[in-house]
């Protein structure tokens, strides 16, 4: 799957065959605009597809071409947090909610699968949670502890990871985990939105939301779709300027996968307690008989704030070294990327009427490193509101929400936010443009102006202006996937200023 970006890295999953979609061609009304084709945005569609509803997709990439596609494929209930933090910043109901709609998000993905017979290689798995090295294992009777309150009954304490390189000590089995290949899967649910009748159109880009009774959606090609609802699902919503983006805050996050013989190390989730935690499980690569061919054991972690690091071979190294330590049979590296992942202040995402209050308007943010499930959550969620059906985790889950248990998280991630508007005092990352080497980029002052400048590989540079069109932070160059990144609420565009992940609403402007 290409990057839109330009990067050179690559993911386990670029081999998906997956469908071809034209862009809009013409003014439409249907009764729900989905903005965004990743996996909360079709399962939205799905659902409320098979509640007969007219749904029309729309994105600018192909279906999972932003982060969906850069994900892992780890489908878990043992969310990041830990149930005892999140009993603090939650409370017990809240925390038991949580459990209960991640868990049901599997389920859900389990069933869609079944039901539409989509071969995604879905499987269930059981997931191990252990000690960082260096720490001591008593969080973990605290979190077995909490597991038992939120109704998380099957989990038990082992002595041991199954991990053949090192002994673990007391470790955490949770069963009952889930992996598969998520384009595949959003290749199948794609198919069967369009047998019900609902379009999926990429290749464009939204513009302009406005709420109201019906909501109206502008593209770039010129288009318009009135709806009586849209569901921004885009990663980091662009239909609010502000009111989300000072409850989460932009990450990157890099994964390595490695070959390993078939069969070799068990099929499970891995997740130690380090701040940021390493993550591992294993997916069987099938040859065209559908035999094992080899397995790929993906591992990730390393997080940092967006634009805030540039050790990207480091961070891979490590990774690696991480992997080799306690997966001795791990063979050559096949393949490495980074995403980018949203970190809500209380923990979970946001899901729900848009907080600015655009009249029938429903966001899916905040996903944190469960994406997958979150966004499955949200494909359960938002139409049951749409349609005024009760819903037990609206509440839990509504964008609007404020947390006091989370200040001293909300007040840190700000307080770095603020720092970045410090780039605009500063120098350029380079004194000239001719230090650009062809095929990077960097920013270069000009006065009182900064410039982003790229030199592609022919020697041409590109120049935009270096301000982020969302509120105004200088963007940084990211070497390692070719896109200029703003450090402030997430932004990013390719090595030309064109958007690739919101919340921008539009590409960098030229540079004068």
């Amino acid at each position: 799957m290409p990057n839109a970006s330009g990067s050179t890295t690559s993911t386990w999953m670029e081999t998906a065959d997956l469908p071809t979609f034209g862009p809009l061609d013409g003014d439409a009304r249907v009764d729900i605009c989905v903005v965004g084709a990743g996996i909360a945005g079709l399962t939205v569609a799905y659902e409320l597809s098979r509640r007969g509803k007219s749904v029309l997709v729309l994105d600018d990439n192909p279906i999972g071409g932003g982060e969906s596609g850069r994900t892992t494929g780890h489908l878990s209930d043992m969310l990041d947090e830990g149930f005892h933090l999140l009993e603090f910043l939650q409370g017990a109901e809240g925390a038991r909610l949580a459990f209960e709609s991640h868990r049901a998000a599997i389920n859900r993905i389990e069933e869609i699968c079944r039901d539409e017979e989509i071969d995604c290689d879905f499987d269930r798995v059981d997931g191990y949670l252990f000690a960082a090295e260096g720490q001591s294992p008593d969080d973990l009777e605290k979190e077995l502890e909490a597991c038992h309150r939120v109704g998380k009954s099957d989990v038990s304490p082992v002595d041991r990871a199954p991990m053949p390189g090192v002994d673990t000590g007391k470790a955490l089995k949770h069963p009952g985990q889930g992996q598969f290949h998520v384009l595949k899967y959003l290749a199948g649910l794609a198919a069967a939105i369009g047998r019900r009748g609902c379009r999926i159109c990429t290749g464009t880009r939204v513009s302009k939301i406005e709420g109201g009774s019906p909501c109206r959606v502008e593209t770039d090609g010129g288009p318009t779709v009135e709806a009586g609802s849209v569901v921004v699902a885009t990663n980091s919503p662009i239909s609010d300027w502000l009111a989300i983006h000072t409850k989460q805050y932009p990450y990157r996050t890099y994964v390595v996968s490695l070959e390993v013989p078939a069969g070799a190390i068990p099929t499970a989730q891995f997740s130690d307690t380090a701040d940021p935690y390493h993550y591992a499980r294993i997916h069987p690569v099938r040859n065209r008989e559908g035999k094992a061919d080899h397995d790929l054991l993906i591992v990730g972690g390393e997080d940092h704030r967006v634009g805030e690091a540039d050790d990207f071979d480091a961070r891979f190294g490590r990774l690696e070294a991480w992997a080799r330590e306690r997966f001795p049979e791990a063979g050559e590296v096949e393949h490495r990327w980074s995403g980018q992942v949203l970190e809500p202040a209380d923990g979970l995402a946001f899901i729900g009427e848009d907080p600015s209050g655009k009249e029938n308007v429903f966001i899916s943010t905040g996903d944190s490193g469960h994406g997958l499930t979150h966004g499955t959550i949200a494909g359960m969620l938002i139409p049951d509101l749409i349609l005024g059906v009760d819903n037990p985790w609206a509440k839990l889950y509504d964008p609007s929400r404020k947390s006091l248990r989370s200040l001293r998280t909300f007040a840190g991630e700000n307080l770095n936010v603020a720092a970045q508007y410090a780039d605009w005092l500063t120098g350029g990352e380079v004194a000239s443009a001719n230090e650009i080497a062809p095929g990077s980029g960097a920013v270069v002052r000009e006065g009182l102006k900064k410039v982003a400048v790229y030199r592609d590989e022919s020697g041409t540079l590109h120049r935009r202006s270096a301000v982020c069109t969302h509120l105004q932070g200088i963007v940084r160059w990211n070497d390692l996937e070719k896109s200029w990144d703003c450090p402030c609420h997430g932004a990013r565009y390719d090595p030309k200023g064109r958007v690739i992940n919101g919340p921008a609403p539009m590409g960098l402007a030229e540079a004068e």
